[in-house]
Order: C-alpha cells, then sequence, then structure tokens
C-alpha cells in the first residue's frame, strides 16, 4: 500500500502531463488522486504507519510525533483516529488558507478586469518599435506578477498583446516572454506566486525577506533574455484594426475600481503583519469592500443617474445592461474555479504522501546523494518545467520541516527566512519557464494563444534557461562570498 500511494500520484500525473490527448481536464486528474491516496493510506494503515526505516524510527515523522503525545493509539484504532481526525484535518485547514487566498485574489483581478481597470495601463502605451515594445511589456509584467499574481497577470497582458500586435508568431514570442516575465516577477514577494503564497502561509519565508532575498535574481532572470534579444531583435509590429464600437464604461470608474483592487491586494501584507491573522482573511477582507464599492456603484448609482435624467434616453438600456453585467455574482461565473479545484488535489495528494512519510524519504535520498541546498533546488527548478511547482514546492515543506530560530550547522538553512526557502521560492518559481508546460502562467499563454510545445522549446527554453541560471548564479555568490 505505501509503494501504491507513490503509484497512484505517478500515474495521476501521467494524466494531469497528457491532459489535452487525454482530453480529461487535468483539475479532475488531480482530485482524483487526492482522494484516492487517501483511500489506499486508510486501507493500507496498519502497514504504513508500522513501517520503520534502518534506524528503527516510524517512517511516517508525523506518526512518530504523534505517538509520543498519545502511546496509547498504537493501535488500528489509534491510527484510523489519527489519519481521519488530526492529519486529515490539519492538512484540510492549511490548504483551505491556501484556497480561500487564492479564490479572493483570483476574483478582486477578474473584478478589476472586468471593469477594463487595467486598461487605463494598457492605453499609456503607443510604440511599435519591437525592441522598445518588448522591454515595455516585460517590466509591466514583472512588476504586475509581483501585485497581482503570475497567472493572472500572464491573462491580462496575453489579452493586451492582441490588441497591440496582429501578426501571429510575434505574437507568440512576446507572449512567451510574458510567461518568463510573470514567473520571475512573481518569484520575489509573497503574493505573486502560487508557491510563494504556500511558503508565505506556511510559515517558510516572511513578506519583506522574500523581498530583499530574491528580488535580483528574479530581475537578472528577465534581464538576460532581454538584453540578448537587445542584439538580435529588429523592426516593428503591426497592430490589428481596433473596433470603435466596443464598449467600455466610464473612464473615472475604471481608475476607481484599478485603484481599489490593487490596493485591496497590497493591503493584505499590511493586514498579517498588525493583527496576526491568516492572510486569507485580508484578502477576503479586501474583496468584501471592493465587492460593497461595486455594488453601490451599479445597483445605485447608474439607477440615480437614470433616475434624474443625467444621461440621454438612448444610452439608459446600455447602462442598464452593462450594471447587470458588471455586479459581482456575474463576475464570479468567470473566475477560473477548475485552477482551484486543481490546487486542491495536488495539495491533499502531497499532504497524504507527506503524512505516510514518503516525502521523508525523500529528502533522505536527497540530502545523501545531493547533499546541498542550491544542488536540490536547482534540481527542483528544473523539475518544474516538467512537472507543476506547486506540488514540488509543497512536497519539499512536507520533506524538509522548518527548523528551529538559532539551528546551526546544515539545519541553519531551514529557520524561517533561510537560504534554502528563498532559493526555493525563485527556482520553484522561475524554473517552469523553461517550458512552455512548466508553469501555470505557461500553460494559459498556451492556451490562449495556441502556442506550439516545439515551437516554444526552440525559440525560447534557451533564453529561459540563461536567465534561471543567471539569477540562480547571483543567489549562490551573494549567499557564499558576499553575506556569508
Amino acid at each position: 500500500m505505501f509503494l501504491l500511494m507513490v503509484l497512484v500520484f505517478v500515474l495521476g500525473y501521467l494524466a494531469i502531463a497528457f491532459e489535452h490527448p487525454l482530453r480529461i481536464d487535468k483539475a479532475a486528474s488531480a482530485l482524483l488522486i487526492g482522494v484516492l491516496i487517501w483511500v489506499v493510506y486508510m486501507l493500507g494503515v496498519d502497514s504504513i504507519l508500522s513501517m520503520t526505516n534502518e534506524a528503527g524510527n516510524y517512517v511516517s515523522r508525523a506518526w512518530a510525533s504523534y505517538l509520543e503525545s498519545n502511546p496509547t493509539a498504537n493501535n488500528h484504532e489509534g491510527m484510523v483516529e489519527f489519519i481521519s481526525h488530526h492529519q486529515l484535518l490539519h492538512h484540510l485547514g492549511e490548504i483551505a488558507e491556501i484556497l480561500f487566498f487564492l479564490l479572493g485574489a483570483m476574483t478582486i483581478v477578474e473584478i478589476v478586469d472586468q471593469h477594463q481597470g487595467f486598461k487605463v495601463i494598457t492605453d499609456k502605451i503607443k510604440t511599435t518599435n519591437k525592441l522598445k515594445l518588448l522591454w515595455i511589456i516585460s517590466f509591466l509584467t514583472f512588476f504586475m506578477s509581483a501585485v497581482l499574481d503570475n497567472l493572472t497577470t500572464t491573462i491580462v497582458i496575453v489579452a493586451l498583446l492582441r490588441k497591440l500586435i496582429d501578426e501571429k508568431e510575434t505574437r507568440w514570442f512576446f507572449a512567451s516572454m510574458v510567461v518568463i516575465a510573470a514567473n520571475a516577477g512573481g518569484a520575489w514577494t509573497p503574493i505573486g506566486d502560487v508557491t510563494t503564497i504556500m511558503l508565505w502561509i506556511g510559515g517558510q519565508v516572511t513578506a519583506v525577506k522574500i523581498m530583499e532575498g530574491v528580488f535580483i535574481p528574479s530581475v537578472l532572470n528577465i534581464l538576460i533574455p532581454l538584453l540578448v534579444l537587445t542584439f538580435t531583435m529588429k523592426g516593428s509590429v503591426s497592430r490589428p484594426k481596433v473596433d470603435e464600437n466596443e464598449q467600455v464604461i466610464s473612464h473615472r470608474q475604471q481608475v476607481l475600481i484599478l485603484i481599489l483592487g490593487v490596493s485591496a491586494l497590497l493591503f493584505v501584507p499590511v493586514f498579517k503583519t498588525y493583527t496576526h491573522l491568516p492572510p486569507y482573511l485580508g484578502m477576503l477582507l479586501g474583496l468584501g469592500v471592493l465587492w460593497s464599492v461595486t455594488e453601490i456603484l451599479h445597483r445605485w448609482y447608474d439607477k440615480y443617474k437614470i433616475s434624474i435624467g443625467s444621461i440621454s434616453d438612448e444610452n439608459v438600456n446600455s447602462i442598464q445592461e452593462t450594471s447587470q453585467k458588471l455586479v459581482v455574482i456575474k463576475i464570479l461565473s468567470k473566475v477560473d474555479v477548475p485552477t482551484v479545484f486543481f490546487f486542491l488535489g495536488i495539495l491533499l495528494a502531497v499532504a497524504g504522501l507527506q503524512s505516510a512519510g514518503q516525502l521523508g524519504l525523500a529528502a533522505t535520498y536527497l540530502d545523501q546523494n545531493l547533499g546541498n541546498i542550491y544542488a536540490i533546488n536547482l534540481a527542483i527548478g528544473i523539475l518544474s518545467s516538467i512537472i507543476d511547482n506547486v506540488p514540488l514546492v509543497a512536497g519539499a515543506m512536507g520533506m524538509y520541516p522548518i527548523a528551529e530560530a538559532g539551528a546551526t550547522g546544515y539545519m541553519a538553512n531551514f529557520v524561517q527566512d533561510g537560504i534554502f526557502w528563498e532559493f526555493l521560492a525563485y527556482c520553484a518559481g522561475t524554473g517552469g519557464s523553461i517550458l512552455i508546460i512548466g508553469s501555470a502562467a505557461g500553460v494559459a499563454a498556451m492556451g490562449l494563444e495556441k502556442i506550439d510545445f516545439i515551437w516554444y522549446l526552440k525559440k525560447v527554453s534557451l533564453l529561459a534557461l540563461l536567465g534561471y541560471l543567471a539569477g540562480a548564479a547571483f543567489y549562490y555568490f551573494e549567499m557564499t562570498y558576499i553575506l556569508h
């Protein structure tokens, strides 16, 4: 049963990797493996929790820790109680924090996007020079991703590219660079990527330290590809024809919703710092405020304008239709709920492997065969271009517990804000750019623009790898020769 749990995980991942040929949504596969791993775990509870390593210690660290405070629980009933009433509920609480955070953030960004708040930014871009436009788009993506998240930023910027670039392959290349920039920008803030959110909520990193430690490597991650392209890219882009009849909301409303949405996201770290409450509560507070404002805006303000006759009769129906589409109840239907279910399934699966002890054995193997935190994280980053970085980071969090403050020697790397956790945030966050399928941002761009996997491998992968290695090299040099 112990190995069967691993087999279920591997088969589930193959189903996720071959989502398009199988025509089975990855969220469905993730939910299946998430539940089935716990089913197998419960069916084989006696043999799995009784397993010991060469030193005679229980393979499941969680079970060993539980027995210290509950020594009479070493029987079948106690093991079932441990899984169903302790481990499963414990992991579900941690997973729920991440999911509610993501759901709140995704809803806020969707509200801003539906109100065309991002159009305030994109309308400022006038150039058609390829190289200049690429630098602008890349750094706009980089900083937007740091504030929002890499997936949402990619969706927004790719939508913008359709208004800026007409030629398909040129747009593919720009969208691919957006993937690199979005992943780099998301790696250095606690709210820019799912993996950094997980590390921040899990207590492995703090907001200020992750920004201090990973910012320059992340900049190099996008700067190096841009510098290479500076010597090779020439020409200008042709813009598509603009539909002059496209309906937009007022500029004042666009600016208002943009400011409120971005403020709600930026408020989350402040909320956590001053209240010491979980970040998802701050995110939900921001969503509640933005939701209330849009309700007032569209249910009251628009009706008031119509009632006092401040607009022409022919625009009344248009305003009413727009107001109905922009209320949050309608916008919620556009939120990417399958992505939330995907993360739920993956995190459940990894939690099961952590609880049963497979991840602990994997950590021991990596330590014995690599024995170097930089090599381990570089390997995780490369793997994240093939396997989604969410389970890799979740697995690392399960494999390596947070060391106590003041730890020395090798374990000092695993304290809160330790080198291992910071470098993990960088490698897992940016390594996925090496292949188009290696990150949520890449998958989104691939789906939106129908980017070919082999085309990306030939045209972009080497650029992404150069940026990844440049950032990693800087972090290693800084930690080895400057700060230590």
